[in-house]
């Protein structure tokens, strides 16, 4: 006699910011009981599934315990539910390389120094330099006019100046994450949101 099916989990994915990951899905349904979820992985190394710390777990999302020094790997989740006695299909995600799928964000902006032909900025890295990684900050500036072009610099520090400026002028500028993976494939990060600054006078 078959068993009572179970449905399994719906809109299963991996999300992923700064290298931080984890799998979410939708909650499965039941009229009565608590509906459980376990989660397994495995790696492109490895072609045998493996516990997390995710076995009989009541919510619907479950942390990757990667991080950086992992971001290389290639990881495969399947997750499903569980009923008292009764379990549902597994349902396995794509693929996930957190160096290629990660969403990186800004970066934090410190502290603004203004002088009259400068603007001396820090900022911080929006994740840990755990991997000593290969950082490039792309700043965008412009004079806050209604003609705007905007002026390109890059560096890998996170104390730098943005240079030749007009004194008693209002400039704003945007910066960005820029990761070397390989000598051919960069991830970019998202944008910082636009903070504008006076020059003084000399």
């Amino acid at each position: 006699e078959s068993s009572p099916r179970l449905l399994a989990p719906k809109d299963v994915m991996v999300y992923s910011y700064n290298f931080r990951s984890s799998l979410r899905w939708s909650p499965v349904k039941v009229d009565r009981g608590l509906v459980l979820y376990t989660v397994h992985f495995k790696t492109g190394a490895f072609n045998e599934w493996d516990q997390m710390n995710c076995t009989r777990i009541t919510q619907t999302e479950c942390s990757l315990p990667w991080s950086l020094k992992e971001r290389r790997w290639t990881v495969v989740l399947r997750v499903r539910a569980e009923l008292g006695q009764v379990t549902s299909d597994w349902v396995e995600t794509d693929p996930f390389v957190a160096e290629r799928n990660t969403t990186i964000g800004p970066p934090k902006v410190n502290s603004v120094i203004e002088s009259s032909d400068s603007l001396l900025i820090s900022v911080t890295s929006p994740f840990g330099s755990e991997a000593g990684d290969f950082l490039q900050y792309h700043v965008s500036y412009w004079e806050n006019t209604t003609s705007t072009t905007k002026k390109e610099m890059k560096t890998s520090n996170t104390l730098f100046k943005i240079r030749n400026l007009k004194e008693l002028t209002l400039y704003c500028f945007e910066i960005q994450v820029e990761l070397m993976i390989r000598s051919d494939l960069q991830l970019r990060g998202l944008q910082s949101v636009p903070e504008c600054y006076r020059t003084i006078i000399s």
